[in-house]
């Protein structure tokens, strides 16, 4: 169950404006889809106390690790966009939890005599047409509204329609003009027919051709001074094109395009994409880039058609692609389009109608991305520098800890004791600087002598690095070579330790190799962490200590309380919950454990898997696989006659040999071995390899590991 709040955006990034949002599990899967008049109050409902939210979506939201939004003009484009998606993505939030029925659909009754316009759920029936779903009923019902001044097909149910049949009175709707009353035998029942089939190409998205129909014949009865029957056609046309505000999401004649818009300022941009097939929005995508270098608009839309189609052949390119602005010349560019294609492109800026409505939707999108991307990264930085100050506060430390290394201990029940060490700078993982350890001064289980170990092989590797260059830094003297970021060896900017240490000469330069690259243990932390308690600290502080080396901090950050341990002190340093610092130092923690769990794991899985095979000369791995195929087990090899390892292809007399004599002599193995592909089956699910980018380990999911795995 994940916390809310882990994933919740900030108030002042959400739009406030009609749209649809899309809440996502932790595998990215669609779990919740739902549309907003206003997208910044509708989310805010969701992270509540959860105490105050029904079960059903207290359960969404928990499950849930981010949420995602759409902006559009109207609630109706929303309202089409959200029964799109539904359909698309069948979340299962929005099918199981909603009041326990299904979604509710418009039906035409087109297996009836006299068919009838109404709203249907539960399982679908044949020779009925279905169009949705809808979120809400009320929404088929004001469309329906609108439609039935131009098709006035019955809507009424079987008992009212008997009655008016009875009594020769239609209904309301009749009296009104809404329903071609064919209870009482206004319109035959073919011409009824005929006016819900009508009907039905209308909601199918055949809409272009009807209205322009209508148009034509408005003006011819203008033209013939039939004002009324002119001006009634006019208000049918008016009525349609308000049944269909949906310009956004549903384009007439079934379009195959994709629609690219550009956000951009002097620095960055932000492209949008909206792929319509079928006249309908069946996917969206962006992304945000840095301009490097002066590009103009028409530049961005040619990198942008690259990345799109650069593999991308046959249907995978749609017929048309519509963009802000054509590159110079465009010739090539259409060229290669209608390449990747094999038929026509046509690559052009929309200039009027549904199109360019459609594209002003996408460049909303766009500019809305390119704004979510400035909050977050200017909240990010600023979040980041909290921490850090936090953390220099509760730790009385000089200064922020731009550089903190974290150290943590993995072993199973003693065996494959390894160690990992993680560095964050400025409050984000540098992967690159990440190191891993095996124990070697002792065997067996002891988490503080390990943690003594690790400490101080590093930092005598540090020491090493600085007698070959020279004293660089220190931080009680006066600055070297009258350069304060340099002699401390970091700057302000938001690179951290990146623009002093990667500079040209300096008293930085000598802790690069021959080929440029920073030697990896030449740089110090200001903050190392430990994760345990007082042991693991004390044994931190004894190792800088022994080597001589007083001006970096040490903390531990103990599981049980989340308590900040620091050298000599009998009591815990205690951070709010709420604490940035502490969740920064958790975050590090929890890196250090998965990357030591990844390492240990890895070492144990490649120990189980010798094999006595590995022994025989000549077997390679392709006719190693064939064996166990064959047999399905070493045990069944071993138990098995020449004549019969003869027998697996590829497999001759001599060798053979080789391999019984090699079994014969080897111990029987104990893991068992998958029949199908040879490798030992382990109990313990396997890490991912080392420097992965898995997510650090959740904490509760931590504990109930550390058991096992210290």
């Amino acid at each position: 169950m994940a916390d809310p709040s882990s994933y919740r955006p900030k108030p002042g990034q959400i739009p406030d404006s009609p749209g649809v949002y899309r809440f996502r599990d932790e595998h990215r899967r669609v779990i919740y889809v739902g549309k907003a008049k206003s997208l910044r109050q509708r989310l805010a409902n969701y992270f509540q106390d959860l105490a105050g939210l029904h079960p059903r979506t207290r359960t969404m939201v928990t499950t849930a690790a981010s949420v995602e939004w759409t902006v559009v003009s109207t609630e109706v484009e929303a309202l089409q966009l959200e029964y799109s998606w539904i359909k698309e993505f069948d979340p299962r939030f929005n099918v199981k939890y909603r009041d326990d029925k299904s979604y509710p659909y418009l039906a035409v009754t087109m297996n009836e005599q006299y068919p009838r316009v109404q709203v249907m759920r539960g399982h679908k029936k044949k020779g009925v047409r279905y169009f949705g779903p809808y979120a809400h009923a009320w929404a088929i019902r004001d469309t329906v509204d609108l439609l039935l001044r131009v098709f006035p097909v019955r809507t009424c149910s079987a008992g009212v329609f008997k009655n008016a049949t009875r009594t020769g009175r239609p209904c309301l709707l009749g009296y009104i003009g809404k329903c071609s009353a064919p209870c009482v035998d206004r319109i035959s029942a073919e011409e009824h027919v005929e006016l819900a089939e009508e009907f039905s190409d209308f909601m199918a998205g055949r809409t272009g051709t009807y209205i322009r129909r209508l148009e034509k014949q408005m003006m011819d009865a203008a033209e013939e001074m039939e004002y009324e029957r002119a001006a009634r056609l006019r208000d049918d046309i008016e009525a349609l094109k308000k049944a269909m505000e949906k310009n956004a999401v549903v384009l007439a004649d079934a379009t195959d395009a994709d629609l690219i818009a550009v956000a951009e300022d002097e620095l960055e941009a932000a492209v949008q994409i909206f792929h319509v097939r079928g006249g309908r929005v069946r996917g969206q995508r962006g992304w945000v880039t840095d301009k490097v270098e002066a590009v103009t608009t028409a530049d961005l839309v040619e990198h942008a058609l690259q990345q799109l189609y650069g593999e991308e052949t046959g249907d995978s390119v749609p017929k048309e692609v519509l963009v802000p602005a054509l590159p110079a010349p465009v010739e090539p560019v259409q060229e290669w389009l209608t390449g990747r294609r094999g038929s026509n492109v046509s690559l052009r800026i929309p200039q009027r109608g549904d199109k360019k409505a459609l594209m002003e939707t996408v460049a909303r999108n766009a500019q809305q991305s390119l704004v979510l991307h400035k909050t977050k990264r200017a909240s990010d930085l600023t979040t980041r520098s909290r921490a850090l100050e936090e953390i220099a506060d509760a730790l009385d430390l000089d200064s922020a800890p731009l550089r903190i290394e974290c150290y943590d201990i993995s072993h199973l029940q003693g065996d494959d004791v390894v160690a990992s060490m993680v560095v964050f700078e400025d409050g984000l993982a540098r992967k690159s600087e990440y190191r891993r350890f095996q124990i070697k001064g002792f065997e067996g289980q002891d988490d503080v002598r390990s943690m003594h170990e690790v400490i101080t092989r590093r930092f005598r590797r540090y020491l090493a690095e600085k007698e070959k260059t020279g004293e660089w830094v220190d931080d009680s003297a006066e600055p070297r070579n009258g350069s304060d970021a340099a002699a401390d060896g970091l700057d302000n900017s938001t690179n951290g330790l990146d623009s002093s240490l990667n500079g040209l000469g300096g008293p930085l330069s000598g802790l690069k190799d021959d080929d440029g690259r920073p030697k990896r243990f030449a740089y110090p932390p200001q903050l190392v962490v430990v994760d345990g308690g007082q042991p693991q600290v004390a044994a931190a502080r004894r190792a800088l200590d022994d080597l001589g080396i007083d001006d970096i901090a040490v903390c531990g950050l103990a599981k049980r309380l989340e308590e900040v341990w620091l050298p000599g002190d009998d009591d815990p340093v205690v951070l709010p919950r709420t604490s940035e610092g502490l969740y920064l130092l958790q975050r590090v923690r929890d890196e250090a454990h998965r990357f030591a769990i990844t390492y240990q794991r890895s070492k144990r899985a490649k120990r189980f898997r010798a094999s006595p095979l590995d022994d025989v000369p000549g077997l390679g791995e392709a006719r190693k696989q064939a064996l166990l195929k064959h047999f399905g087990s070493l045990k069944k090899l071993r138990s098995a006659t020449i004549d019969e390892i003869c027998e697996v292809p590829g497999i001759g007399r001599k060798t053979a040999e080789t391999i019984a004599a090699a079994l014969a002599q080897a111990a029987p193995a104990a893991p068992a071995v998958n029949t199908a592909t040879g490798e030992i089956i382990e109990e313990e699910e396997p890490g991912t390899p080392p420097g992965s980018p898995e997510e650090p380990v959740a904490a509760g999911a931590q504990s109930e590991r550390r058991g096992q795995e210290r």
